[in-house]
């Protein structure tokens, strides 16, 4: 019975919100009589599972069904370009475009799914708990960077996981043109050598000189575990890293781990310590938590397992997109990675899929057997790769060329118009 008042309280909310904002209002009987589609984040996961299942909504010309997104913004925002300057806009409103293809929007964080009851709890911004209700649920809360327990990790480092944290280590680089110079000053330490890692690196030493003068010696160091500079790459690609990593200046120091972090540098493993005042943490990502409050298999990283239309293995009613999804991309064995090039042809197949469970018309299969890497390696160029082997294809001022267009035109969601929205949303466009 308290339940029932919280949800009826919940929708007169947010259909009076509607009424004000653009988003479709609805009495609570019209959100009570309609199946209820939720997806949970707002990412590209997220949207993309929205569009799509708004899209056979549509093609079906169906009225019964509601789709709520529920996520703690709405607006996109663009991680792969949280390594960048200027990261506070780095972002992309949603609310226009939710409205144009007639998606409801829930301001909140998800804490908990019962997948029995089929219910979700959230606390919206003001921390107030609230439920809703669903028939299917797709999950696309994303990933989160590994924070291992390493001594002084949490109150010493930074990060370019999230925009807020981005946006602190922005200003700190600001803020160390206020302080005299000095070895620290001038030196970052970049722990991991992956993906992050490098585009990280490689962007540093302009960010710096932009910040403390064209003239400052700057040190970049990347601490990697691995045995080789960039192994986890592939050879493919590694002579290119190397190659703008010797230009730019920067370091390698290979075969070695993080043991501590303080206030003044990094301690590794073997008992050296660096000065810096500057250590930027990029190693490993796990799977939303929530993927744990479900009761289904999970991988290493704590992504759930799904079947060909993206269905959580083992739960009938749940649906999953993004990097809390370990999918099979194709026949071989190739399993999708957490990267928005897998993450927004899943949302399109998993809104899809979804809508089409309820409808009972045939889903779509998920597959994307072409895999690429665009790598962005700052003032050197960049490299762009195919294939799971990453066969060299384009480097320098050709690569460079089209990570640009694709951080900043092809990962953006389409414009608020619904014909344009929809048909971007179609799950049979490849990504890649």
């Amino acid at each position: 019975m308290q339940y029932g008042k919280q949800f009826a309280a919940a929708s007169d909310h947010h259909a009076s919100v509607g009424k004000n904002s653009g988003y479709p209002s609805i009495s609570i009987r019209e959100h009570i009589m309609k199946q209820q589609l939720l997806v949970i984040g707002a990412g590209f996961g997220g949207l993309w599972s929205t569009l799509s299942a708004a899209r056979l909504l549509d093609m079906h010309d169906r009225h019964d069904v509601e789709i709520t997104l529920l996520a703690p913004q709405a607006e996109l925002r663009i991680r792969p370009r949280f390594y960048e300057p200027d990261v506070h806009s780095m972002y992309a409103p949603l609310d226009a475009l939710l409205a144009a293809v007639g998606v409801r929007f829930v301001k909140g964080t998800a804490e908990s799914i019962d997948s029995q009851a089929r219910r979700v709890g959230y606390r919206d911004e003001a921390g107030r708990p609230g439920e809703l209700t669903y028939d299917r649920l797709v999950l696309a809360s994303g990933s989160q960077l590994a924070r291992l327990p390493v001594p002084g990790l949490k109150e010493n480092a930074f990060d370019v996981d999230q925009i807020e944290s981005a946006a602190r280590l922005e200003r700190h680089l600001h803020a160390l043109a206020s302080q005299p110079a000095s070895a620290a000053r001038n030196t970052v330490v970049i722990a991991g050598g992956g993906f992050t890692g490098i585009e990280t690196a490689t962007e540093m030493p302009n960010r710096l000189r932009a910040i403390l003068g064209e003239q400052q010696d700057i040190r970049v160091i990347i601490v990697d575990r691995s045995k080789d500079i960039a192994a986890t790459m592939g050879d493919g690609i590694r002579p290119s890293i190397i190659e703008a990593s010797k230009e730019l200046g920067i370091e390698w120091i290979i075969d070695a781990t993080v043991a501590a972090v303080d206030a003044n540098g990094v301690t590794l493993a073997d008992g050296r310590h660096i000065e810096s005042n500057t250590v930027i943490w990029t190693v490993g990502f796990r799977a939303s938590p929530l993927t744990e409050q479900l009761n289904a298999e999970r991988d290493g990283q704590g992504r759930l397992h799904v079947d060909g239309n993206l269905k959580v293995q083992g739960l009938e009613h749940v649906f999953a997109a993004g990097d809390v999804a370990r999918a099979a991309t194709d026949d071989v064995g190739n399993i999708s990675v957490m990267s928005c090039q897998h993450a927004i042809s899943l949302g399109r197949h998993a809104g899809n899929n979804a809508i089409a469970d309820l409808l009972g018309v045939t889903p779509t299969t998920y597959r994307q057997p072409k895999y690429v890497t665009c790598l962005d390696l700052g003032a050197w160029g960049a490299v762009y790769t195919e294939g799971w082997d990453r066969q060299l294809k384009l480097v320098k001022a050709e690569a460079k060329e089209l990570k640009t267009q694709i951080n900043s035109v092809w990962i953006y969601p389409p414009a608020a118009d619904r014909r344009t929205a929809l048909a971007a949303a179609d799950p049979m466009i490849p990504v890649a």
